[in-house]
Parts: structure tokens; C-alpha cells; sequence
């Protein structure tokens, strides 16, 4: 297992999806004062290579190219510098793409036969998505029950106050989003809120 997948494990990643540049670049810096040192930079914010390539230069952080969709944007993001790739789905060029390069890849699934595919085709850990509507830990604990060899990254909805019982459920990762930090704040300025919240998951995972 590679150096940069022991430092995802037990960790909480956050998953930075914002319209602008500037913001996603913001909300880095706020997520680290806060404590936190690994990111999912999402395919939606416009400069997500050049905001991967920064961070890529910083021995401290860890940084990870999210919602890659296909093999020319899996290599795009190898050679920007990404840690790791994380997809919404299970899409086999990209889990093929990263394995190549040796570059760790969290493919998305949603159904225990997903979740099987994508670790039959090379995956380094299954994303579950979006895990709310799916049941929340129970069904993380449901899935890891019949599938306990394949590393699970619940994502989507999750509350910090909810962190602990996704890994006593057997979570290898847990992806937060929106519930770190909402646009409005970012746009705002806001930044102790988004800091708190940082502290707080960065002192338990």
C-alpha cells in the first residue's frame, strides 16, 4: 500500500467544489489554519489544475483531483501534481489510468455490486455516494459486512458531529462537502465559522 494511502486512512477529506478560483484558494487556506492538511479539489472549480499543482509543491499537504470523469482528465490531474483521484462513479478508464501510474484512485459506488467492480478494476478504495440518501452509517456498516476487504470512503451529507460513528461503522476516509463550509460564508468572508469547524474534525481524525 502506498505512502499517500496510509495518510488517507482515518482521515476526513474535504471535498472543495466552489464557482470561483479565488474562493476554493480561500477556503484552502481557512481548512488549513484550521488544522486540516488533505483536500479534494473538485473538476468544477475553474483552475483545479493550477490550485492541484500549488498544493502538490507542499510536503505537508495531500491533495486529491475529484468528480474525474475520464482518462485524459485522470492524466491531467497525475501530471498536476494530484496525490490521489476521486471519482462520482465507477469509470473504468480512470481507475485504469491512475493504476498505470501508480497513483492511488477512490472510485464512486453506490450499490455492493459497484463497489465490487470498482475493486475488481484496480480501485485503491470505493467512494460511497451520496451516502445520506443511501442510509447514512448503517448502510456503510451493510455494505463493509459482506464487502470487509474493500476500503469504503463515505461521502455526501455527512454532519461533523457524525464522523465518528462513519468509522466506527468501519470507514476507511470520510468526504465532507458543504457541511465544512457553505458558499455563502466563503463569499462572505466568514472565515471563524469554517475555521471551528476545521479544528474539529482535524482534533478527531
Amino acid at each position: 500500500m502506498s505512502e499517500t494511502f496510509e495518510r488517507l486512512k482515518h482521515t476526513a477529506i474535504p471535498v472543495v467544489r466552489t464557482g470561483i478560483e479565488r474562493s476554493a484558494r480561500v477556503l484552502v487556506d481557512w481548512l488549513r489554519e484550521g488544522g486540516m492538511s488533505v483536500f479534494e479539489i473538485t473538476t468544477s472549480v475553474p483552475g483545479h489544475d493550477a490550485i492541484v499543482r500549488d498544493l502538490a509543491g507542499d510536503p505537508d499537504a495531500l491533495v486529491g483531483m475529484g468528480t474525474v470523469l475520464d482518462a485524459d482528465g485522470a492524466r491531467r490531474a497525475i501530471d498536476a501534481g494530484a496525490d490521489f483521484l476521486v471519482s462520482p462513479c465507477v469509470v473504468p478508464e480512470v481507475i485504469e489510468t491512475a493504476v498505470a501510474a501508480g497513483c492511488p484512485v477512490i472510485a464512486g459506488a453506490a450499490t455492493p455490486t459497484e463497489v465490487l467492480a470498482a475493486h475488481r478494476t484496480g480501485a485503491t478504495a470505493v467512494k460511497i455516494f451520496p451516502i445520506r440518501q443511501l442510509g447514512g452509517h448503517a448502510y456503510l456498516k451493510a455494505v463493509r459486512s459482506v464487502l470487509p476487504f474493500v476500503g469504503l470512503v463515505p461521502t455526501g451529507g455527512i454532519e461533523i458531529d457524525e464522523v465518528d460513528a462513519y468509522f466506527q461503522a468501519g470507514a476507511l476516509a470520510v468526504g465532507l462537502g458543504s457541511q465544512l463550509a457553505r458558499d455563502a460564508e466563503i463569499e462572505a468572508g466568514d472565515k471563524a465559522p469554517i475555521v471551528e469547524r476545521a479544528s474539529r474534525l482535524a482534533a478527531r481524525s
